[in-house]
């Protein structure tokens, strides 16, 4: 479906996603977006409590699209207000991956990406959810979640960059990082898994070769659960360096599931869990659902999920 020459659209831009200046930004949008006749709003967020109190905002207004600029924390945070709604959800990729923007194939300059908003391509995608928190991308409990955790108490505290700070706190958890014991319910089956990591996905990603961690769909209605074979510290490394190097094999390196619905025990009251890279501690136990084409966003018209 195409949003012909949207009337109304807001824009809520991260200050603080990326290293551009986001005054500039939203010099550069206002540019973009005036010359095509759109009624359009930029504003900055602070924070993500910001992020989504100008998100409730902007639905309450009914414009045609929200569009949400930063990484994939931001757009997580403003599309949790979107979900359920017949607003789209346009995407300006600001952050340092960028996943979400990728699976729709969305240009990573910001002023091609913008003038994609305009053009209004909409299509309806799932979305997973975890405790009523929803995710675009993934979510994954144990090691990671601790990494995030650290990472940013390591730059907060002693001032280092993201990704030094990200190594120090790996090559520190793969020392001493607890491992889960878990039990998992989904398809009518029980797993039971001592394990450093669980990762699910929104829709089934590529986890063999060098296209590790692209998703063909976003609209199959299913979560996709992955669990490591080796379950020692040693056996970790070798996943994370089998993974660097692009040569992770299912049948070798780890499990691979599909479920429309996940239950997670374990003998932890509460839990770190990551969701779209942001971490919360959640109640156990994780009660894991897809929802099937509960957010409208805006894609590439050469996206293949439709």
């Amino acid at each position: 479906m195409v949003i012909r020459a949207p009337r109304r659209l807001i824009a809520i831009i991260n200050a603080s996603a990326g290293a551009a200046s986001k005054q500039a930004i939203v010099e550069r949008l206002v540019e973009v977006f005036r010359p095509d006749d759109v009624d359009a709003r930029v504003l900055l967020a602070r924070n993500r409590a910001e992020l989504a109190t100008l998100a409730r905002a902007a639905v309450r207004e009914q414009p045609d699209i929200v569009v949400a600029g930063g990484g994939d924390g931001t757009i997580n945070a403003v599309a949790a207000e979107l979900v359920g709604t017949n607003i789209a959800l346009g995407v300006l990729p600001l952050g340092t991956l960028n996943h979400f923007a990728k699976a729709l194939h969305l240009p990573l300059d910001v002023e091609a990406a913008a003038r994609i908003v305009i053009a209004g391509n909409a299509i309806s995608v799932d979305v997973g959810e975890v405790n009523g928190h929803i995710f675009l991308n993934n979510s994954s409990l144990g090691l990671y979640p601790s990494l995030v955790r650290r990472r940013d108490t390591q730059q907060e505290q002693l001032g280092r960059g993201k990704w030094a700070a990200a190594l120090w706190a790996a090559l520190t958890l793969l020392r001493r990082h607890a491992f889960l014991r878990v039990r998992l319910s989904l398809n009518g089956e029980e797993i039971e898994r001592r394990t450093a990591i669980i990762f699910i996905g929104n829709n089934a990603y590529q986890m063999n070769g060098l296209r590790i961690g692209e998703r063909e769909r976003l609209d199959a209605g299913q979560l996709s659960l992955y669990l490591p074979h080796r379950g020692g510290r040693s056996g970790l490394s070798m996943l994370a360096v089998r993974a660097l190097f692009g040569c992770l094999r299912e049948s070798r390196d780890f499990d691979a599931l599909f479920a429309t619905a996940i239950d997670l025990e374990t003998h932890h009251k509460r839990l770190l869990v990551a969701t779209d890279g942001e971490v919360a501690a959640m109640d156990a136990p994780l009660r894991y659902r897809i929802r099937p084409g509960a957010l409208r966003v805006i894609c590439a018209k050469s996206a293949s999920i439709a």
